[in-house]
């Protein structure tokens, strides 16, 4: 090998370093730990190989409500909070001054502390001896009986989840796609309306197809992040996340490092390793939708 073919890799050491250290070789060890049968921490010891920890961990109630919650949160809030940003930024393209203020505004929620956010929506739907909260408040306006997001009905814990998960993540899609909405080359928008185009019209045949390929990325983006939701339900629940039936399957793997049920790292490898055998699944059936779906210009 010449020197001229050398010089890439050696360019590219520094970072091939950097991922096997911190990558790949923590995968491999997680994947070690994942066949390792009754393992002990204490003593560093097992007693045999095999897919045991994988059998328990997917009959474990605890993970497969853990893997319930999070699907919902993913399959309800990337959805929704894509296509909410993705209105939002385009009245935010057609406003003309004040379109830089309005842009900070909405960005503010996310470079504000994550558990101060989750305590302000605590106080907003926490029904206590003393007040109903804000939310309970509005409801009574419309004649509704008040509800306890927080500690009561199930479906009314995954609802203020899922308002949380949304709010956190809508700013960063805003930004996004207003910058991409802003790079759309505006000769294709005049030749559309000399020609009498609609602008339902417009949107379908230019604007999405011009964006798409952000969009795309906020989708794969959204799906992974919001697989390893667990810091934004610690902030509402608080830390004991199985007694509230609201754990997700990142809980459930630092459950099971460092929890209360703690101290059994087999199955935390397990668990982990079928998250990422989830999220990779995912992402590569939005990878091969994109290849038909976004326009490359």
């Amino acid at each position: 090998m010449n020197k001229r073919a050398l010089r890439p890799w050696l360019y590219l050491l520094p970072a091939l370093l950097f991922l096997g250290v911190f990558l790949v070789y923590p995968l491999l060890d997680v994947l070690v730990y994942s066949v390792e049968e009754g393992y002990n921490s204490a003593s560093q010891s097992y007693y045999g190989v095999g897919l045991y920890n994988y059998a328990y961990v997917l009959h474990d109630p605890y993970f497969l409500q853990a893997v319930k919650n999070t699907f919902i949160i993913v399959i309800i809030t990337v959805p929704l909070s894509t296509g909410l940003a993705l209105l939002i930024s385009l009245g935010l393209h057609s406003i003309g001054r004040l379109r830089e203020l309005f842009q900070t505004i909405f960005f503010l929620p996310y470079v504000t502390n994550t558990l101060a956010v989750g305590l302000v929506f605590m106080i907003l739907f926490q029904k206590t001896p003393y007040s109903d909260g804000l939310v309970n408040v509005l409801l009574s306006v419309f004649g509704l009986s008040p509800v306890d997001f927080i500690e009561g009905p199930y479906w009314a814990k995954i609802l203020v989840m899922c308002l949380y998960t949304v709010w956190i993540v809508l700013p960063f899609k805003i930004l996004i796609l207003t910058n991409a909405l802003a790079s759309v080359n505006e000769d294709y928008y005049r030749a559309a309306r000399v020609d009498g185009t609609s602008k339902f019209r417009i949107f379908t045949k230019i604007t999405l197809p011009m964006i798409s390929p952000m969009l795309f990325y906020l989708v794969i983006t959204g799906f992974i992040g919001a697989f390893k939701a667990y810091s934004d339900e610690v902030a509402i629940f608080g830390t004991d996340l199985n007694a509230a039936g609201m754990n997700t399957i990142v809980g459930y793997v630092y459950d099971m490092l460092y929890g209360d049920s703690g101290g059994f790292p087999s199955y935390a490898a397990a668990a982990a390793l079928i998250l990422f055998a989830i999220v990779m699944t995912i992402t590569c059936i939005n990878l091969l939708v994109s290849k038909r779906s976004v326009y490359h210009a």
